[in-house]
């Protein structure tokens, strides 16, 4: 007999997407599903689509409740979940037809505790593979404890993302998701990586992950700071856990710290955030030891930090003559993302 799968949906302000979300779930060639459409009080028509839904197929439960955010529309539909497995599915993502049929094969296969696949950023022509680590017809990945949380906090192959993986639902079913926060998979995923014993990562792109223009995270504001009390917060994690792992974490916390510094910096017209780029200057100078150890085999990030450490302006000064020297071809570029042309909408 077929395992259950129960998908997650949070619905909000999605009118526009909802239906290829929900018609690419109920298309899955794997049809023992449990699909759990949670409107966090969406102010347009969303309710009433998905109500129209659930009345075409007895195996959507709708939940309407007050909004939360998405980490407690998660948190809610996990409350509705009887499946054996769980995926979760952002309203405005889509996915393969095949694509649970192949997590699932592969789960059973490899007794994995959780399986991740491979994605396409989604833009409105055109999707961007990332192949700078596995090729699309490299074979699985299999990776242990301790190597998967080694890559999660790398987070180059092993993302953080709560979405695009199938997970055995006894995993992750007392972890809730935090409520009130951006970036809310950052605090998520570590307490759940660690109880994971076999993670199976597939290189075949199997989602579609849609950049939008109206995102809650395309608009920089100081919420976005939240990331780095996710990553601070997984770091006394690894400092109890997973000691092998701090300096990396370090880095982690360097690299995001000097972006959003730089953000601030670059949005200081419409945001007063003199008050958090204190705070990134403090946190950097009362770590500079442990920073400047955990970048010791990064020469880019070893620089950045130099320079940040003796002006902050000095460290963009940095970023811009390094961009321009890779625009002449002076320095290498980064390794640009697998483009797939799209001809039509149909294509999506």
């Amino acid at each position: 007999m077929l395992q259950k799968v129960s998908v997650i949906v949070p619905i909000y302000k999605v009118e526009k997407y909802i239906h290829r979300c929900v018609d690419s779930i109920l298309k899955q060639t794997y049809t023992n599903l449990e699909i759990i459409l949670v409107n966090d009080g969406s102010p347009d028509n969303c309710g009433t689509i998905i109500d129209e839904y659930a009345s075409n197929d007895c195996r959507i439960i709708v939940v309407h409740k007050e909004n939360g955010g998405l980490s407690d529309a998660r948190n809610v539909g996990m409350e509705y979940v009887t499946g054996e497995y769980t995926l979760f599915v952002d309203s405005d993502d889509w996915l393969d037809r095949n694509m649970i049929q192949i997590l699932m094969s592969t789960s059973l296969i490899y007794k994995a505790d959780i399986v991740q696949s491979a994605f396409y950023y989604a833009y409105e022509d055109y999707l961007l593979f990332d192949n700078r680590f596995d090729k699309k017809d490299d074979p699985p990945i299999i990776l242990g404890n301790k190597p998967l949380m080694a890559e999660l906090v790398k987070n180059e192959i092993v993302k953080n993302f709560a979405w695009g993986k199938l997970y055995k639902t006894e995993i992750i079913r007392d972890i809730p998701f935090k409520k009130g926060v951006l970036f809310e998979d950052v605090f998520w995923a570590h307490l759940v990586m660690h109880r994971v014993n076999t993670y199976v990562i597939l290189n075949e792109p199997l989602c579609f992950y849609l950049q939008r223009s109206d995102s809650i995270v395309s608009t920089y504001t100081p919420k976005n700071l939240d990331i780095i009390k996710g990553l601070l917060e997984r770091h006394h994690f690894i400092e109890e856990f997973y000691d092998h792992l701090i300096d990396e974490s370090y880095k982690g916390i360097l690299n995001t710290s000097l972006i959003h510094y730089n953000l601030l910096l670059a949005n200081r017209n419409k945001i007063n955030g003199k008050k958090y780029r204190y705070e990134i200057e403090i946190y950097i100078k009362n770590n500079y030891g442990r920073l400047k150890k955990s970048v010791i085999n990064d020469n880019f990030l070893k620089k950045q930090l130099f320079l940040f450490s003796l002006h902050p302006y000095l460290n963009i000064c940095f970023l811009i003559i390094t961009r321009l020297f890779r625009r002449l071809h002076i320095l290498p570029r980064p390794i640009r993302l697998e483009r797939v042309t799209l001809r039509g909408s149909g294509d999506l």
